[in-house]
């Protein structure tokens, strides 16, 4: 699993008739201890309902296929989870919802 934030959505008009009602996200990676983007982005399904700015942990390959939104379907990413928080070395380093540890 990796973590990334949540920073736009893409649409995609015409596209495999399977991938229909899915909802695809534009990801940033980050760095868990200081929440930086990576600049390193790629695009996910979305099987949780993740919204802009949130920081999510998805999967790519074969277990991005493993959800229910996307099984079998044609994925390389998906979104598995809202992250809630984020502890180092028994520090806050993020809390859903709040500015600062």
């Amino acid at each position: 699993m990796v973590l990334a934030r949540v920073i736009g959505t893409v649409v995609a008009t015409n596209k495999e008739p399977r991938l229909e009602g899915i909802k695809f996200l534009l990801l940033e990676k980050i760095n868990p201890v200081t929440l930086g983007g990576k600049e390193d982005y790629l695009v996910a399904m979305d099987s949780v309902g993740a919204g802009l700015d949130e920081i999510v942990f998805y999967v790519s390959g074969s277990s991005s296929r493993l959800t229910r939104v996307t099984e079998g379907k044609p994925s390389d990413a998906t979104i598995i989870a809202i992250v809630d928080n984020i502890d180092i070395d028994g520090k806050a380093v993020y809390r859903k919802g709040k500015e600062g540890p």
